[in-house]
């Protein structure tokens, strides 16, 4: 005769090993398998994301503004051409007759050679609006992948709690064997129906199918991940559960980064606005051929030429409109400012709300634990009962099921209080 007793200990203790081994080891077993981490999941998936390739171009895109920015302080070469008819022009009078020195048809062509004097750092302040802009493209890139690790998550926890109810449904299958065989016992010796039997035998199938169901629920999740980050996750591959973070609630998101990159660079524009309105003197060589010649209308045919000098010019239109623009750009910065707190106000709401879940995860996996004490003590006294003829099939199923409904609620609150500190570690950035 069979040892009820020990054998419902032997039950319980494999029960409390494999749910301690799902959330906790990893160890030999999963070294045989394909083991990958959540951190390998992050990683991975920001290479392999499409936006990823932007960062290369955006830094070649920079190098190369920089590049024909600073070529603005070397001399500038221009060249020139022009052939006009005039319907008069000047002559030469001279006492008794009147002669037309100068053609109506007059043609120039020159090239000039012009060095600014007067910078005032011009150059210099466009090179550094270009890096601005170059880092601020570069930081909105690095938002938008940061934000991939909320979609990591919800995928690589979805897989590990579906890993933990296919665990349970594996151990509730043993369970109605373990009373299949003692009804069928009784069966045997007459002391029970074929009916009792048959309700086992149903539940048996019921679970068979919840496994298929959890089954492809995690292909679903795992083919999700897979394309993510580019590797093939199937029923072989060991998701690796992290151990629980150390959490803050300081905030270090790539926004607030991206915030001050963009009042940097109203602050930049605004400057260049300023040293733009300066006065402008240059110098400059200008030579070519005339016909008549520029600097002698009194030469005949095409001729050579040259004008060196300086040039002073100075557009005053800018400073009707500066001290509005100077108004809009410190209005621009306020504004980023206002965006900023107000993410910083946000984040720390969304903060405190998971900082409430975590506690109360927390609180529920303490009171799952006394539950599912209680729960295995009333399955094991049913075993018995079943066994002696006391109870019904149905009535071992109900203690049966409401045991691994338990064990279930202990795994989700595990996993969620997890999640929910994974989640709150991606939402402060740290």
């Amino acid at each position: 005769m069979i040892n009820t007793p020990k054998l419902n200990r032997k039950i319980s203790s494999k029960i409390g090993w494999c749910f301690a081994f799902l959330l906790y080891a990893g160890g030999a077993f999963a070294q045989e398998k394909n083991t990958i981490t959540l951190e390998q999941c992050y990683q991975l998936a920001r290479v392999n994301y499409p936006l990823s390739k932007q960062r290369d171009l955006i830094e070649k895109t920079k190098e190369y503004n920089i590049d024909n920015i600073a070529k603005g302080v070397i001399p500038q070469l221009t060249v020139n051409g022009t052939g006009t008819y005039q319907s008069a022009v000047t002559g030469i009078a001279i006492p008794g007759f009147y002669k037309t020195v100068i053609p109506k048809d007059q043609y120039n062509l020159h090239g000039e050679v012009s060095q600014t004097l007067s910078d005032f750092g011009i150059n210099k302040q466009k090179r550094e609006i270009s890096g601005t802009d170059a880092d601020l493209q570069q930081q909105n890139l690095e938002t938008d992948l940061f934000q991939l690790k909320d979609r990591i998550n919800q995928m690589f926890f979805g897989i590990i709690l579906i890993d933990g109810q296919l665990e349970q449904n594996e151990l509730s299958e043993k369970d109605i064997q373990t009373g299949i065989s003692k009804v069928q016992a009784a069966v045997n010796n007459g002391t029970d129906f074929n009916s009792s039997l048959n309700k086992l035998k149903a539940q048996l199938l019921t679970t068979g199918q919840h496994a298929i169901d959890l089954k492809a629920s995690r292909k679903a999740y795992a083919d999700m991940l897979g394309l993510f980050i580019n590797q093939k996750i199937d029923e072989h591959t060991v998701l690796e559960i992290p151990a629980a973070p150390a959490l803050t609630d300081s905030i270090n998101r790539p926004e607030l980064k991206s915030y001050d990159l963009q009042a940097q660079s109203y602050a930049e524009q605004q400057h260049l606005t300023k040293i733009s309105n300066y006065p402008q003197l240059s110098a400059f060589f200008q030579g070519g051929v005339g016909d008549p010649s520029p600097v002698n209308f009194l030469a005949s045919g095409i001729s050579p030429y040259y004008i060196t000098g300086f040039r002073l010019s100075w557009s005053i239109g800018g400073l009707y409109t500066y001290k509005k623009s100077k108004l809009i750009s410190k209005n621009n910065q306020e504004m980023v400012l206002d965006q900023k707190n107000t993410f910083l106000f946000n984040t720390n709401l969304t903060l405190q709300q998971q900082n409430a879940d975590i506690e109360r995860y927390r609180q529920l996996i303490q009171s799952d634990d006394e539950i599912i004490k209680l729960r295995d003590s009333v399955k094991q006294t049913s075993a018995v009962q079943l066994q002696n003829g006391v109870i019904t099939a149905n009535d071992y199923l109900l203690d049966i099921n409401a045991e691994a409904q338990a064990r279930q609620d202990r795994a989700l609150h595990q996993v969620q209080l997890l999640m929910s500190q994974y989640n709150h570690k991606t939402t402060s950035g740290n």
